[in-house]
């Protein structure tokens, strides 16, 4: 059996089992090829189900579906729209523990964390349900007689989502709702690790009441379904979450089509820790920021920022509380943070702390070794990993996704800005002072698109804006507000009532001749 690797799901031609489907055109269905691939438990690394290995033949259907479905969709008023996400919402917080569950299963992150993803899309569907009665535009003056002006939002089309598997329910919320509610059909190609998680969104969304076509999903590789999504010529938008390198190369591809493209990639957090700081609070947002989700996420504390006053105190107290995290099986309520997602990813982290030790020698004061023994000696378990370094090292510089947090000693607050701002990224930053003065000057001087004050790096509320600077996306921001910028586009209407033709620049400026 002819068996391929893709960031530790392996893809085989065995039939799909247990009822896991693409959907599309309102129908669940296997692939038309009737490959699939596993879908792996990274806590125990036992098979969780199989789920269809889509071709370009199942990404086309599905395109061809929405594009039908969107000539109906886009004319449904958006109030009604509202409240099918508004019933989507009710099912979804109705079926939350089986949903959060499945999650912990085919994911890893502890429960707690994975309760609080799937009420980020509950939150989501409330938000975006509510935009039914509002999605504004402007009415404005002319500068003739007897003309009305206004903006209006129109739907954009057929929209591509790819999605990862660190907030396999959240993420894709994120675009699902505002897309739906401008009035978009979509495909949704979920992370082939956590596919169980889109079904379950997806079948809430069929159980709200979306039309047939409206919402498809489509399972498979990103080298294959994602690379079949993005190419194809009737779709209309891409959005991708996901790595800065995947990133780059979507926007060149979607550049080249003209494609509206929304990219949300990578980040490299730093929590600043002044002198002035509250240390207990500072450690424990420390401890959440770095390790939360195991630091698979793109805003994860991987540098702290310490100043030297305090460095020492600090460290001692982190890498002690740091060497009593509870890791395990997530679906255990006292778990602490789980495994990384896959064998891939595990690997990856255990050679950006060989690459800490021995090129960049950082100093190693917690973890740096996968577990080989007891409950996390099966599974993807790495230990939570702190070193000490500087700015320049590769760990401080590049992206890890994983729970590895560097320690770096700063001696003012001009300096823990310069080392925050000097990476390629600029998603999320935070700090930790009681001085209204450095607050000040930290949301004024951070390089990041989000900025927590006395707070770690993570923890985002969806009605604001989601997403950052440099090589963190393409200027687009989700969540909020502004993820309806993504997913219409604007209409300028001139009303001309006076019965004349009228000329704008030309007739309200017709006596400059003269003057």
């Amino acid at each position: 059996m002819t068996t391929i690797l893709e960031r530790g799901n392996k893809m085989t031609t065995k039939k799909a089992v247990h009822g896991a489907f693409n959907f599309i055109g309102g129908k669940w269905g296997r692939s038309s090829k009737g490959g699939s691939f596993e879908n792996i438990n990274p806590a125990t690394e036992e098979v969780i189900d199989f789920y269809p290995d889509s071709t370009a033949e199942d990404v086309d259907r599905a395109v061809q579906f929405a594009r039908k479905a969107f000539h109906s969709w886009r004319k449904v008023p958006v109030a009604k729209r509202g409240e099918i996400l508004l019933k989507a919402m009710q099912i979804l917080a109705a079926k939350k523990e089986e949903i959060s569950r499945a999650q912990t299963k085919e994911m890893g992150k502890i429960l707690k964390e994975t309760r609080g993803d799937v009420q980020e899309a509950i939150d989501t569907a409330f938000y975006y349900a509510g935009e039914g009665r509002r999605l504004f535009g402007q009415t404005t003056t002319s500068e003739l007689p007897n003309k009305f002006s206004m903006s209006v939002r129109m739907p954009v089309g057929i929209c591509g989502l790819i999605t990862p598997w660190n907030f396999p329910t959240a993420i894709p919320s994120w675009k699902i709702f505002p897309a739906l509610i401008c009035g978009n059909t979509l495909i949704l190609k979920p992370a082939s690790d956590t596919p169980e998680s889109a079904v379950h969104l997806v079948r809430a969304l069929e159980e709200a009441g979306v039309p047939p076509g409206v919402v498809n999903l489509v399972h498979g590789r990103g080298s294959t379904a994602g690379k079949y999504l993005l190419e194809h010529p009737d779709v209309n938008l891409i959005s991708f979450t996901g790595s800065s390198f995947v990133g780059s190369q979507i926007g060149a591809s979607c550049g080249k089509a003209f494609k509206k493209c929304n990219l949300e990639l990578g980040g490299k957090n730093a929590q600043i820790v002044m002198e002035d700081a509250k240390l207990d609070l500072a450690i424990e947002g420390a401890l959440w920021g770095a390790f939360g989700t195991a630091g698979q996420r793109c805003t994860a504390t991987s540098r702290v920022l310490v100043h030297e006053k305090v460095f020492k105190e600090f460290e001692e107290r982190f890498v002690e509380r740091v060497k009593r995290i509870k890791v395990g099986n997530g679906l255990e309520e006292s778990t602490e943070m789980g495994p990384m997602i896959n064998r891939s990813q595990l690997k990856k982290v255990q050679e950006y702390v060989e690459i800490g030790k021995h090129k960049d020698r950082a100093k190693l004061l917690a973890g740096g070794e996968r577990y080989t023994e007891g409950e996390c000696g099966k599974g993807f378990f790495f230990k939570p990993t702190v070193f000490e370094g500087t700015s320049k090292m590769r760990i401080s510089q590049e992206e890890i996704f994983g729970p590895v947090a560097v320690l770096i000693r700063v001696k003012s607050f001009e300096e823990s800005m310069e080392v925050l701002n000097s990476t390629v990224y600029g998603l999320s930053g935070s700090i930790y002072t009681q001085d209204v003065n450095r607050v000040m000057r930290a949301i004024q001087d951070m390089e990041t698109g989000i900025t927590y004050i006395n707070a770690p790096t993570i923890g985002a509320e969806v009605h604001l804006p989601f997403g950052g600077v440099k090589q963190t996306g393409n200027g687009h921001r989700e969540a909020g507000t502004t993820a309806l910028e993504i997913f219409s586009e604007w209409k300028a209407v001139y009303v001309d009532y006076s019965g004349t033709l009228q000329r704008a620049q030309i007739d309200t400026h017709d006596g400059d001749k003269n003057s």
